[in-house]
């Protein structure tokens, strides 16, 4: 069902994707004069114009009398351009103490290095619409004190994606603290990164003590998963990010201005316990966070039993809007996680950038694949895969199958089963095999994971591993030879992964999960230095960004649109800002043809693969009309579960009563989307669903419905016409 404005198309069904945002950033220099965009407050400006006002601050951080020996600084600073238009602000040549005196100014915001922008960046904000100095990257929506708290194994403080320069003093409203523990300080906390606590005493009386050579026992992250998330939701701006010059740019969080505290309870082997995320939820509440990012979870159980939608609970009766991911248990269906209504659950899919690899045959025929080897394109070799390989498990290629007489100098042909992708080409080197070809099997479907192998390797969906598998059963000496092509822009996108969870919710089939999807396959964002991209104990290789793949990586991306429509819309609940995002997502790819499924032969995906749809922010600013709700409408509709009263009670905190001559449907929750039940082989059977829709755009406005009527199901909604005089 869509709502559709007579003026213009306005939503009401789809959503749409999104991803990691990079841009370029400079560094500051001591005494040297750089050039700054400031952005200013235009409602502080104390001149008859901008010009006049820019120029009046110009002047009054220039001192004449500073010290000879700064010699920058004995130059007036250079007003270059002032910005009327797309923002508010001006572009100057300042020196460090110049720049730090006019902070100090009325209507001052932040300022930012001037930067060299390249088109082909990690890409996501092209992908997304976003626009540098417009739309929800203008001055006025990045200036706000959003603060993301993310919840995972920590950070690595000292990267440059977590830099503090140019940003503003800490906002007064922050309650939160860094803690001292190992290899961390408060000192490791900055402007940007303004807290840092952790979590263990529920996953020490689960595991034992933690093992302190293996982890950090303190906010300081050495598995690298929290370290990416907190940087692809707001990231500070980073020139020449790169792993091995793949997706090579600037890199950013989505908002790149907001401000990260995070809250470490996952340790080692990315384990935590419930009682340390319970605690650094209602510690983070406390804080003052404005939007939780939980790249975690478990099975979905009922919510009453659920510890994260428990306290998210307790959160967006805050107004702090909770995103989580979906899960990677795809592509089973009834395998999403975070199902409660009040969680924003991501699914996962692909953008239009991949890192294509090609595997050439010795009877010709030609296969792409997908790969991060930094390995030169091999010679054609002997392939050898089962038998031809090695004993028992040697077409998994697990350890201790291959034979070293029988792969040495050889390309493996390798299943991929339940080891690590990057482990089993381990697995292969060890035994002396020149190369890897990973095979996906049904499961995987067409996935293309993009791994940094430390192998010549090759991974390869499903329908050519099975035209490889012919050629080795055909040819008596069969051979390959793999070549890597670097970075492609403009593939198919977005596509669903095959690893990301499905719907639909086991917890009730009335509320669609996932909600929406977002670039999580392949995202390049900040890795800790001590941690090899492959996270092999035996890879020695060290970088500054890595690309993984999960709904881990999707999730954080939505939780940086959040803050920005948090920023924009200051007054919008969680529930409003949901909806905006859910009710514009779209619903076709870059090809304008439906979003199809790699885990299901390409065919169209589900609702319960991509939800709503591809987010898409651009669209969410100004959704025309949101589906809100209130904490109580939720309670109302555990109600309409049946819930006990002591079990609403776990969720509410509160005393909190169904009302005697109620008889809600869970159907009714004013949710953006629709779950309709149709039990068997039910026939003339009809249910009616209500919703209240809030204008949020234009005062005077009017709204018809469009329908897509799914086949041998009639839907009538009346009226078909919504009038509005006014906004609300």
């Amino acid at each position: 069902m869509r709502a559709t404005n007579k003026s213009a198309a306005t939503m009401i069904s789809r959503a749409f994707f999104l991803f990691l945002v990079f841009m370029a950033a400079a560094s500051f220099a001591l005494a040297e004069k750089k050039t700054f965009i400031v952005h200013m407050d235009h409602t502080k400006m104390k001149a008859s114009n901008p010009q006049q006002w820019y120029q009046d601050l110009m002047d009054s951080v220039y001192d004449p009398s500073i010290d000879e020996e700064e010699e920058d600084d004995t130059t007036p600073p250079d007003l270059l351009y002032s910005y009327e238009n797309a923002f508010s602000g001006f572009a100057a040549k300042l020196s460090t103490k110049q720049l730090e005196s006019l902070k100090k100014m009325n209507g001052f915001l932040y300022a930012t290095p001037d930067r060299m922008l390249s088109l082909h960046t990690t890409h996501t904000p092209q992908f997304l619409g976003l626009q540098s100095a417009k739309g929800l990257w203008s001055a006025s929506n990045l200036s706000s004190d959003v603060v993301i708290g993310v919840l995972d194994s920590g950070i690595w403080p000292e990267h440059n994606s977590f830099h503090d320069s140019g940003m503003p003093p800490v906002p007064a409203k922050w309650k939160g603290k860094c803690e001292m523990g190992k290899k961390f300080s408060p000192s490791n906390c900055n402007k940007k990164l303004i807290g840092a606590r952790y979590y263990y005493k529920g996953y020490e009386a689960a595991y034992g003590e933690i093992n302190q050579t293996i982890d950090f026992l303190s906010p300081r992250d050495k598995n690298g998963h929290g370290t990416h998330t907190a940087s692809t939701a707001g990231g500070s701006v980073v020139d020449k990010a790169s792993l091995f010059s793949f997706a090579s740019g600037s890199a950013s969080g989505m908002m790149y201005t907001s401000r990260i505290a995070v809250y470490k309870v996952l340790w080692e082997k990315g384990r935590g316990a419930t009682a340390d995320l319970l605690a650094a939820i209602d510690q983070a509440v406390a804080d003052g966070v404005d939007v939780l990012s939980l790249s975690l979870g478990g099975a979905a159980e009922p919510y009453y039993l659920d510890v994260v939608a428990i306290a998210a609970f307790g959160a967006i009766q805050k107004g702090i809007s909770v995103v989580c991911a979906a899960g990677n248990e795809g592509p089973s269906f009834f395998t999403v996680a975070n199902t409660a209504p009040w969680l924003m659950t991501i699914a996962a899919s692909y953008l239009d950038r991949s890192f294509p690899a090609t595997v050439k045959l010795g009877n010709g025929l030609s296969f792409q694949g997908s790969s991060l080897s930094q390995s030169h394109a091999t010679k054609h070799l002997r392939l050898v895969y089962g038998k031809t390989a090695g004993g028992e498990g040697a077409d998994y290629c697990i350890p201790g199958s291959l034979d070293h007489n029988l792969v040495k100098g050889k390309i493996v042909v390798c299943q991929h089963g339940n080891h690590g992708r990057v482990a089993i080409g381990e697995q292969v080197k060890v035994a002396g095999g020149a190369g890897m070809l990973l095979l996906n099997t049904e499961s995987q479907g067409e996935e293309l994971f993009a791994d940094p192998h430390v192998l010549p390797a090759i991974a390869l969906g499903v329908s050519k591993g099975k035209a490889i598998i012919k050629y080795l059963n055909s040819s008596e000496k069969p051979t390959a030879s793999i070549t890597f092509e670097g970075t492609l822009h403009g593939t198919r996108a977005p596509m669903m992964a095959a690893f990301s969870s499905r719907g639909p919710n086991k917890v009730d089939l009335n509320v669609i999960k996932p909600d929406v999807t977002a670039p999580g396959a392949n995202i390049l964002a900040a890795w800790p230095p001590i941690v090899s991209p492959s996270m092999l104990t035996s890879d020695k290789r060290s970088v500054k960004f890595n690309i993984i793949s999960g709904t881990s990586m999707s999730c954080p991306h939505v939780s940086g649109l959040v803050a920005l429509l948090t920023s924009v819309h200051k007054n919008w609940s969680p529930a409003a800002i949901k909806s905006a995002l859910m009710t514009t997502a779209y619903t076709m790819d870059n090809k304008k043809a439906p979003i199809v499924d790699v885990a299901n032969y390409f065919d169209p995906a589900t609702a319960f693969e991509l939800g709503s749809g591809h987010v898409n922010p651009v669209a969410a600013v100004d959704p025309g009309l949101v589906y809100d709700i209130t904490a109580e409408d939720y309670l109302l509709y555990l109600c309409s579960l049946k819930y006990t009263s002591y079990q609403i009670a776990a969720i509410s905190r509160g005393s909190f009563s169904c009302p005697e001559k109620f008889s809600p449907q869970p159907g009714d929750l004013n949710y953006p989307s629709f779950a309709v039940n149709f039990e068997g082989k039910a026939k003339n059977v009809s249910f009616t669903y209500k919703r209240t829709l809030t204008n949020v755009g234009t005062p005077k406005s009017s709204y018809m419905v469009h329908l897509d009527e799914p086949n041998g199901v009639a839907v009538a909604v009346n009226p078909k016409i919504l009038k509005f005089e006014k906004l609300g």
